[in-house]
């Protein structure tokens, strides 16, 4: 499994909780029980390979850590998204952003411009093509204003 099916992994996780409102732990048991993840290979080709012990720590990582700082992530988004109303942002827009602003604030051994880049692809991937733009005009400028000038 590459870095990046990695995070496409922890995006719909991300969209997942966001939608169900689960606990990220119980998310994380699910997904990591090889059985279920097995039968999620089966419809969609994503799962093939079960994930390594790097890549789950990344994962559970990046799960557990957007779970702790949903609140400020949130901000950041609704700040940053100038013409949008926060609550009118599709769910898997979110994810993808707050995957990409946790990897930027927190995991300082992912290089931030691998962290935007990676959440265009999967705004291409998974949205709209008018939304692309948004994505990388939020990211982009939630870094300039936010992360550039503290590093």
């Amino acid at each position: 499994m590459t870095r990046s099916e990695a995070r496409e992994i922890a995006m719909r996780l991300c969209c997942g909780i966001s939608t169900s409102g689960r606990d990220a732990g119980e998310a994380l048991e699910e997904i990591f029980d090889k059985e279920y993840y097995t039968s999620l290979a089966d419809e969609d080709p994503l799962y093939k390979n079960y994930p390594d012990k790097k890549q789950a720590d990344y994962i559970s990582r990046l799960i557990t850590g957007i779970g702790q700082h949903n609140a400020e992530i949130d901000q950041y988004i609704s700040r940053y998204s100038s013409g949008w109303e926060f609550h009118r942002i599709s769910r898997t827009a979110l994810a993808i952003m707050k995957v990409a602003m946790y990897e930027v604030m927190y995991m300082t051994d992912i290089p931030d411009s691998v962290a935007i880049n990676e959440a265009v692809e999967l705004a291409k991937k998974y949205e709209e093509p008018e939304t692309v733009p948004f994505v990388n005009g939020v990211l982009g400028t939630f870094y300039r204003q936010e992360v550039s000038q503290i590093r």
